[in-house]
């Protein structure tokens, strides 16, 4: 990752906001809300599915005002961690597994500069030919050059060889059984892997579950995580999440029905890698809290020898640069900063 990859962040973010706005703005507002209503649904409901959520071009339409700007987010959010913990890496092709309309395609093309073979995997060929209407209004050449390919995403599902594979928001519509099998054949197929999911406690377990077959597949992880170690969350007690500020336009404003001009999107997420990397000493897993003098931080990482846990430290102005950093720090970010001593 560089620093203009960075930069392009907001244009990028900002070029899928308008060209949502031009498909969608024609679709008219009761059956919008229908659509959202019923994806609510589904988002947050606990029963997995073996078939496509997306059924027409209503459904997606309504999909993509819905959730990609937030998925878009979250995805780039995940993404940024992974380039920070393999800074010279850049991944040359893409296969984006449930991709649906292409917000993790979007992700990919925000943080990492040069050509790139994308191919886009969903089983609802509407939500392809919308992902390829939004690619192509985009000023990217990869995502113009993106192949859009019909799958059933579950068992029996192959992939090609890929330098970076993402699944986003898609393990929670599968079985556990294909859930398994969607992640060992992401494991296999890619040099890096990427799994996304809602900050739920249920989005939690499914990337906690993932993360242990990750592992067992000889994958190591590069973030959130410091570690290859068990995660030293009780789980019913607690789970791990981060977030993701979303910028909300009118458009997305009117579907959802909210007034204010953004949101802030919860996620959990596992990135993995066969090459080595340099993870997070520490990562920050609650958002700070700040006080006269004093910042306290949450932190999963290293307690004593090769065991880590989930500590809490207090960083007072008796700290100096510690401090300042401290008081500029923000959830999900690694700890110490690179540059601080």
């Amino acid at each position: 990752m560089n620093a203009s990859a960075s930069a392009s962040v907001p244009t990028t973010a900002e070029t899928l906001r308008t060209a949502l706005g031009g498909l969608l703005g024609g679709l008219p507002p009761k059956q919008a809300t229908a659509a959202v209503d019923r994806l609510i649904a589904n988002y947050r409901g606990r029963t997995p599915t073996d078939a496509p959520v997306l059924r027409d071009r209503s459904d997606v339409a309504a999909y993509a005002a819905y959730r990609m700007p937030a998925t878009f987010e979250a995805v780039r959010s995940a993404l940024d961690a992974l380039g920070e913990a393999a800074p010279r890496w850049s991944p040359g092709s893409h296969v984006d597994v449930g991709g649906g309309t292409g917000a993790a395609t979007w992700a990919v093309d925000a943080v990492w500069d040069g050509p790139r073979d994308t191919v886009v995997l969903d089983w609802a060929e509407p939500a392809l030919a919308l992902g390829k209407e939004l690619a192509a209004s985009s000023g990217s050449q990869v995502l113009r050059a993106a192949e859009w390919r019909r799958a059933v995403i579950g068992a029996g599902l192959a992939l090609p060889g890929a330098d970076l594979v993402t699944v986003s928001y898609v393990l929670g519509e599968l079985t556990p059984e294909a859930r398994r099998a969607v992640v060992a054949e992401a494991a296999r197929a890619g040099q890096a892997v990427v799994l996304i999911e809602p900050g739920t406690p249920e989005g939690y377990l499914r990337i906690r579950e993932a993360r242990d077959q990750l592992i067992e597949a000889g994958l190591k992880v590069a973030a959130p995580c410091p570690h290859d170690g068990t995660c030293p969350i009780e789980v019913g007690k607690d789970w791990c999440h981060f977030s993701a500020r979303v910028s909300r336009s009118s458009l997305h404003r009117q579907v959802k029905g909210g007034s204010l001009p953004y949101e802030d999107e919860k996620f959990s997420y596992v990135a993995a890698t066969r090459f080595p990397v340099e993870p997070a000493p520490s990562r920050i897993t609650r958002r700070p809290q700040i006080r006269k003098g004093l910042v306290q931080l949450d932190l999963c990482g290293p307690q004593d020898g090769e065991s880590s846990g989930l500590t809490r430290v207090n960083v007072t102005k008796r700290h100096g640069d510690l401090y300042k950093a401290a008081r500029d720090a923000d959830w999900g970010q690694e700890w110490p900063p690179a540059a601080t001593p």
